[in-house]
């Protein structure tokens, strides 16, 4: 049965571009969280407290409920099985990583949900693609992220004979979030118009489930955590940051210009990186300006090759 004619909400839109700019803006945060407390509690934290919130605004709201529509239990059991594997999968390669470079390699990989978040428009969202455009754009921006947080100098990769699993999660991270992110609007144009318009908040709950599966491994890690007022201050606007990124990014995908949102996350690490360069008062590496360079033009390639319609 072919499914009703799908609109793309505008608002929704914009809502996917202001949550990819959160992501980058509060990453460099991130990390000068993670060094006074480290990263599996730090995401205990951050997530407890943006599902707090996510909860609470659904309740001032009167909208908590049942979190799925009438049979659809396997559609947000699945979803929420990829949403907090995505987790699980990046936290536990981070905090697994051996050295400084491994870390960046995994950030590396996570950041190959964009391309294959695009590439799953075409495969499994019947968009249409010019193949030529979409192989370029795709090699341009794998390029550009590769320059971007690739360590300059350093053998790609060079201590997965020490700690194999790691880049394995990170791949699998990427996998996870972008079959999350294309699922997510599958289920939206084949479920119904009324229950998916009054704001069930499954990402709330979902992000509940991340804190409290990171939990055990988070107590069972060595880690420093140092909770002092300005790791407490970090906690309270990456958790509020969170909730908003994550419910935005969830009704981007059910409802915005996937396509366009997902070529404009594109530019997630080149933003990433040169925000947190800011924040954390460091230089930017010399090939930051051929990888933006890159990441742009595969950006724009890889989105005029799709057609939204």
């Amino acid at each position: 049965m072919t499914p009703p004619a799908f609109a793309p909400d505008k608002t929704a839109t914009w809502q996917g571009v202001l949550a990819i700019l959160l992501w980058s803006l509060t990453l460099g945060l991130s990390r000068s969280l993670i060094e006074r407390v480290g990263p599996l509690t730090a995401a205990v934290a951050v997530y407890l407290v943006a599902g707090g919130v996510s909860l609470a605004r659904l309740a001032a709201r009167g909208r908590i409920r049942r979190p799925y529509e009438p049979g659809g239990a396997w559609r947000f059991l699945l979803c929420g099985a990829l949403f907090v594997g995505y987790m699980l999968a990046l936290y536990l390669a981070v905090g697994g990583a051996v050295s400084r470079e491994q870390a960046l390699e995994v950030g590396l990989l996570n950041y190959l949900w964009p391309v294959l978040t695009l590439l799953g428009t075409v495969l499994f969202l019947g968009k249409k693609a010019r193949g030529v455009r979409l192989a370029v754009g795709t090699v341009l921006a794998l390029a550009g992220i590769m320059l971007t947080l690739a360590p300059s100098g350093a053998v790609p990769f060079a201590d997965a004979a020490r700690a194999p699993l790691v880049p394995v999660l990170g791949l699998a991270a990427a996998v996870a979030w972008a079959a999350y992110s294309i699922l997510v609007r599958r289920f939206a144009e084949g479920s119904d118009p009324e229950w998916d318009t009054t704001g069930a908040g499954a990402v709330a709950w979902y992000l509940v489930a991340v804190a409290l599966t990171l939990l055990v491994p988070a107590l069972l890690a060595d880690e420093p955590r140092v909770f002092s007022l300005a790791a407490l201050a970090e906690i309270a606007l990456l958790g509020l940051s969170t909730s908003v990124a994550y419910a935005f990014w969830e009704r981007s995908m059910a409802h915005g210009r996937v396509t366009v949102v997902v070529a404009f996350s594109y530019l997630t690490p080149l933003l990433s990186t040169l925000f947190s360069a800011a924040y954390l008062a460091v230089l930017p590496p010399a090939s930051l300006q051929l990888g933006c360079v890159l990441l742009i033009a595969g950006s724009i390639t890889s989105w005029s090759s799709v057609s939204e319609k």
